[in-house]
């Protein structure tokens, strides 16, 4: 019975106290917010010391139980700072995070369907976010934002109409006649990046007769089309250990996109407009005149028309009256995001409208995208489709280089103030009797327009087979298209100076250009992740791939038209040259990753490729790639160590290819008509049916070291790149009947060294500061050439020219000296580059600024000779050039043109350039609420301009130039271009 009893009154004693043991609990609620003031869902909140814990709900809101207060809460999240923070009382808290400065734990990819923490990643992979993308000064296109953002990048303009036209090199040059841009990839779909030159311009300019035959139409390259509001975030791989996963088209490195997608959680609606506008880079102003220098310029009788014309204030500054145009910027973006426990989309919209510093010049276009992911069956699979559609037209008016005077560049370096080329009141202009054509009337009467539409569509499954505690196997699916169409119109009416009949002309002309590109790519992956009980882990990865590609080029000229028609069929005479080509590309791919408790993280792999582009298209080339990364301070005596928290070696080998360039592989015949009968005659080069892609190797080592809780953060990587079997023209035997021939015939290296330094200066509640700095420089050399030296992408040694020559760099530039020997004049390789980018953020207010610099690298300017031609150089009577002071800078440069000296034509193409500045304003969320209720999240207001100060010695409009477009060694010849802009923008976003 006490028995009884005593079991009774402790049952009794323990009902008792349980509910004073639950209630002596506290529970804490909050949320956790970002900096835009958004929501973070599924951060983890941990009591520390315990492994108490929870995690946010969808709308970042959390509750957690502590035991007693004080208590102390860790918050984290990938991609942001951990916070830790004392709390003392139950009221409801708000936390506030802020993006990590080094962001280490953020994934970088390692396989075609796996990716590692970057804090163990063996390569120099460079990763750029939504926020330096477009979120601080947005650029005009996507290539453009890549300039100055990280090491080892040589980005160039090729032309400064709207609508892009830039260059992209990674590492130093890659190819001499192959393909030397970067691999494009955007949501696992290869993405077209050509610049297709098919409006028929040489046909007027003769631009690709006088020797030199490469293409300088200058048409913008298509990675222009991609919207850079869409983009979360960009990979770079550089080196050929990232990219050899890629194989044999990543020899020129890999560009990496992930667009944006939605999140779990409301539908969220945002809203951007930006005006502004833009203005010339850098007027060179004119020669000033006088009467006297008017006469002896210009022959008798212009010295009184310029005294009559100063006289009567009808001296025109025509720099300015072609180029001093204020274009109008009008970009429109709106997106939706939103999405629940299984399903999320993100919907996008953009329209973009930017007119040039030429009248009759813009660019517009507009992007539609959708991408929407879904998990089913029991969240095991997940499908990720991303769509894209893209219609655009630039208007790029009619520049460069041209043999017959009339474009409008070349036309303007002939033209003096008093000449009088405005039209009359009935719309009539008269003819320039200074030059060939009228420039005014070329800018009003002609049109040059390109038009596309693009479609990028991709679809991913992701399917777990099998997940066990201690492995786990992944199925991967992909698929996707590339289709565009360009539409090239170009129409040179007949009442244009140089298209009469009585001045030679072509009596109007109207070119009508279609490339019709489809790319297509499919994959299949299996990815093995094994953890064993001695802490290794395994990621196995094998893989099949196969891509198709198809391009159609048809280019349509006719002339003598008839009356004011414009179409092909009403002409006198039709030309038609078509360019097609099919190729298919197949291949496998095999990796292996192991990790000993992230101190040791080792990977070998290789891809296999064949391809119908390759002499044998059944035989398989080979790329492997290793690389060990070691992280010392996971090791526990680095305890020790309170300083620097972070320190990595990593060593990385790969290798990749780069295809023959078109045509090399077979002989091309072309095509004669003799006496209305067809045929075929045979060409002045030779294919190789047994040729095989170009091959780089490469191998790089780096450290990697945080320091003060990784405030502060260095890269260093040094690199060395060589690339076997240059595919190169060749001389052949005369009694062959052909005058070369392609061959593999030649090696090249390339060595550089690329330093990144990240710090958060200051942080604080008020005020934060962060800065970034890269340092970075390559050199190259012709490490074996098999053929006699040779020149290529320049207009001879009289004016300055490229030449490849054994044990000298791939970039050197010659020409004649005054004494007629042909000597190094220059080189297009910078000696290095800097960039310096600060963040500084206080309350509400974000300001953001780039500065780069670029020292050294050379170019070929004929722009300033041709207006010496013409007596019209702004500079033409300063005497800071000959050695001697006895002749005019004009009369320098035209004696060294005529006595075949070519030293003058080479100048230092160094700079220093503020590319970017931004500075925002986030209206209080108090303020928002005040005046919106909770219909709006975020509201920002701000100012960002491109290109405002520029600091050079240069004498033209920019550094960043190439007559030859965007592709091919020959950047930094420059022939009278559209000229550079600068950029001024007004922000205002909003969140619903």
């Amino acid at each position: 019975m006490k028995q009884k009893n005593s079991t009774r009154r402790t049952f009794l004693f323990l009902l008792f106290l349980f509910p004073c043991l639950v209630f002596a609990q506290t529970s804490l609620k909050g949320k956790i917010l970002d900096k835009n003031g958004d929501t973070v869902p599924f951060a983890n909140v941990i009591e520390k010391g315990t492994t108490n814990g929870t995690t946010t709900d969808i709308d970042g809101k959390f509750t957690i139980d502590v035991p007693n207060l004080p208590a102390t809460l860790v918050f984290s999240s990938l991609g942001y700072e951990t916070v830790e923070q004392v709390v003392n009382t139950a009221a409801p808290m708000t936390i506030n995070f802020v993006e990590s400065a080094q962001a280490l734990d953020e994934v970088v990819v390692t396989g075609l369907a796996t990716s590692v923490k970057r804090s163990n990643s063996a390569n120099a992979v460079a990763s750029i976010s939504a926020e330096d993308i477009s979120g601080r000064t947005p650029p005009q296109t996507l290539d453009g934002a890549l300039a100055g953002k990280f090491a080892g990048a040589l980005v160039t303009k090729s032309s400064g109409a709207p609508g892009g036209g830039i260059s992209v090199k990674l590492r130093g040059v890659t190819s001499i006649n192959g393909n030397s841009q970067p691999l494009y990839i955007v949501d696992g779909v290869y993405v077209n990046n050509s610049s297709v030159s098919a409006a028929g311009l040489n046909a007027v300019s003769g631009a690709a007769s006088g020797g030199n035959p490469s293409s300088q139409d200058n048409p913008s390259n298509r990675i222009a089309d991609i919207n850079p509001d869409d983009i979360e975030s960009i990979e770079v791989l550089k080196g050929a250990s990232a990219a050899a996963i890629y194989g044999s088209r990543a020899a020129a490195g890999v560009i990496l996109i992930t667009t944006k997608k939605g999140k779990r959680g409301e539908t969220k609606v945002s809203l951007s407009q930006e005006v502004g506008f833009n203005t010339m880079l850098n007027p060179l102003g004119q020669r000033t005149y006088t009467r006297d220098i008017a006469e002896a310029a210009f022959g008798p009788g212009n010295g009184a028309l310029f005294a009559e014309a100063q006289a009567n204030g009808t001296l025109t500054n025509f720099e300015k009256e072609i180029y001093g145009e204020e274009g109008f910027i009008n970009n429109t973006s709106v997106n939706v995001s939103g999405g629940s426990e299984n399903t999320s989309f993100y919907a996008g919209f953009s329209n973009s409208e930017e007119d040039g510093i030429v009248k009759n010049t813009g660019y517009n276009r507009k992007s539609v995208r959708l991408n929407v992911e879904h998990k089913f069956l029991d969240k095991r699979a997940k499908i990720s489709v991303s769509s894209n559609y893209i219609n655009s037209n630039a208007d790029r008016g009619f520049f460069n280089n041209d043999n017959t005077g009339t474009t409008i560049g070349v036309s303007l370096t002939s033209t003096p103030p008093w000449a009088q080329l405005f039209p009359d009141e009935n719309g009539n202009y008269p003819d320039n009797p200074y030059g060939g054509s009228n420039p005014l009337q070329t800018r009003d009467l002609i049109t040059n327009r390109e038009t596309v539409n693009r479609f990028i569509t991709g679809a991913t499954l992701d399917f777990n087979i099998y997940d066990a505690e201690n492995s786990s196997l992944k199925l991967q699916l992909r698929a996707g298209v590339d289709y565009y169409q360009l539409v090239t119109k170009a129409i040179f009416p007949k009442e244009l100076q140089f298209q009469k009949i009585s001045n030679g002309g072509l009596n109007g002309l109207s070119a009508l250009g279609s490339a019709e590109n489809k790319d297509a790519n499919y994959s299949a992956f299996l990815v093995h992740d094994f953890n064993t009980d001695n802490d290794l882990a395994f990621t196995t990865q094998v893989g099949i791939t196969k891509q198709t590609f198809s391009v159609n080029i048809v280019r349509n000229i006719a002339t003598n038209l008839i009356g004011t028609e414009t179409n092909l069929d009403q002409s006198g005479n039709v030309s038609v040259s078509q360019n097609r080509l099919e190729q298919e590309d197949a291949g496998f791919f095999a990796q292996e990753e192991i990790n000993y408790q992230n101190k040791f993280i080792a990977t070998l792999g290789v891809r296999g490729d064949k391809s119908s582009n390759n002499g044998d298209a059944n035989k398989l080339f080979y790329y492997p790639k290793a690389s060990l990364a070691v992280n010392f301070h996971e090791f526990d005596f680095w305890n020790n160590f309170e300083t620097m928290n972070q320190f990595k070696i990593r060593g990385a080998y790969g290798e990749a290819g780069n295809f023959a360039p078109n045509g090399a592989l077979f002989t091309a015949y072309g095509s004669s008509l003799i006496d209305g009968l067809p045929g075929i005659v045979v060409p002045v080069t030779l294919g190789d049916p047994t040729i095989v892609p170009e091959r780089q190797k490469e191998l790089e080592f780096g450290v990697d070291a945080g320091f003060f809780n990784n405030r502060l953060n260095l890269e260093a990587t040094y690199y060395n790149k060589n690339v076997d079997d240059l595919v190169l023209l060749a001389n052949n035997e005369p009694s062959s009947g052909f005058g070369s021939r392609w061959a593999n015939s030649g090696n090249l290296e390339n060595r550089g060294i690329e330093l990144s330094l990240n710090a958060d200066v200051v942080r604080s509640d008020n005020f934060n500061w962060s800065t970034t700095i890269l340092y970075f420089k390559n050199e190259s050399e012709i490490t074996r050439l098999d053929v006699e030296p040779f020149n290529l992408g320049g207009f001879g040694q009289g004016l300055g020219t490229f030449r490849i020559e054994e044990g000298e760099s791939a970039t050197q530039i010659v020409g004649n000296n005054a004494d007629g020997d042909l000597v190094v004049l220059g080189n297009a390789e910078p000696d290095f580059q800097m960039t310096f980018t600060n963040n500084f953020n206080y309350k509400n207010f974000d300001l953001s600024f780039l500065w780069h610099w670029k020292k050294g690298g050379d170019n070929i300017n004929l722009s300033s000779l041709l207006t010496d031609f013409g007596q019209t150089s702004f500079d033409y009577d300063g005497t800071n050039l000959d050695p001697s002071g006895a002749m005019s800078n004009g009369d320098y440069r035209v004696n060294a043109f005529l006595s075949g000296n070519a030293t003058p034509f080479v100048e230092d193409a160094s700079y220093l350039r503020l590319r970017e500045i931004g500075l925002f304003y986030t209206v209080p969320s108090k303020l928002i609420k005040s005046a919106f209720k909770d219909y709006v999240s975020n509201f920002k207001i701000g100012f960002s301009g491109n290109n405002l100060i520029n600091i050079f010695d240069y004498n033209s409009y920019d550094p960043e130039v190439s007559n030859f477009g965007s592709n091919g060694l020959s950047s930094g010849v420059e022939v009278t271009p559209f000229p550079s802009s600068k950029r001024y923008l007004f922000h205002l976003a909003v969140d619903f």
